[in-house]
């Protein structure tokens, strides 16, 4: 079966428009009709993506129901959705704490089924390997997330850990804190790892000097650090390929 496009809901699926019922309640369209029985019927891949928003988010708000309420978290695409905060989402009219938490919990699931190994031991071995796995995890995250994934002698992954949550322009992030982290892990080696929420991974200045500290800390160590891979919308950059690392 074909992906579909992030964003868009079953391939061959309706627009709200053509569907007829964007400001109806799922309580007065026919009961197969209704998202969850239609996902009960047919499977949750055959529902749009407003559809399966809706069934996370159970009710609407006072004067929109909770398919409207769906169409407007869409507006921007499911990325977009994706990449808002908590408090973001908590300031939607009619969304609150529970429903915000819902959509984040089963946005980040699927984050993670995308880039799960299938209960294998995933190896690492290349930077494409790297992005693959980071891409659909971190690339989106609102804010600047610095992370390592460490690894075995095979490069395989032993554990991944998020060493530091910045702001939205820097990380401070520590050689203490990271190897701390890989002796813990068992680690044979590292893959550092970070987001630009700009979406743009060109790595700045800082970043570079951030490098080039943890791989010779690692060289102290003795653990080596691989890769430093800077993660943007869609794309990513390694710093192993433009030879800092």
């Amino acid at each position: 079966m074909g992906a579909t496009q992030a964003g868009e809901g079953h391939v061959g699926e309706a627009t709200p428009a053509q569907s007829g019922f964007v400001a109806r309640r799922p309580l007065d369209l026919p009961r197969d009709e209704r998202p969850r029985e239609r996902l009960a019927r047919l499977g949750a891949g055959a529902l749009a993506s407003r559809e399966l928003v809706s069934v996370l988010l159970g009710t609407g708000a006072r004067g929109t129901s909770v398919l409207g309420l769906a169409d407007e978290l869409l507006g921007s695409g499911l990325h977009a959705l994706a990449s808002r905060s908590l408090p973001e989402l908590e300031r939607t009219r009619g969304l609150g704490r529970a429903k915000a938490s819902r959509l984040l919990a089963a946005l980040e699931l699927g984050a993670r089924l995308a880039s799960d190994p299938g209960g294998s031991s995933r190896a690492l071995d290349s930077p494409e390997a790297v992005g693959r796995y980071l891409l659909p995890r971190y690339a989106s995250r609102p804010v600047e997330t610095f992370g390592l994934l460490a690894l075995d002698a095979r490069n395989r992954l032993r554990r991944e850990v998020v060493v530091s949550v910045g702001c939205l322009t820097a990380s401070l992030v520590h050689p203490r804190e990271v190897f701390q982290e890989a002796v813990v892990s068992r680690a044979a080696a590292l893959v550092l790892f970070h987001n630009h929420p700009s979406g743009d991974p060109e790595p700045s200045v800082e970043d570079l000097a951030l490098t080039r500290r943890l791989v010779a800390a690692g060289s102290l160590m003795g653990i080596e650090v691989l890769d430093h891979v800077v993660l943007g919308a869609g794309r990513f950059v390694s710093l192993k390929e433009r030879g800092i690392v």
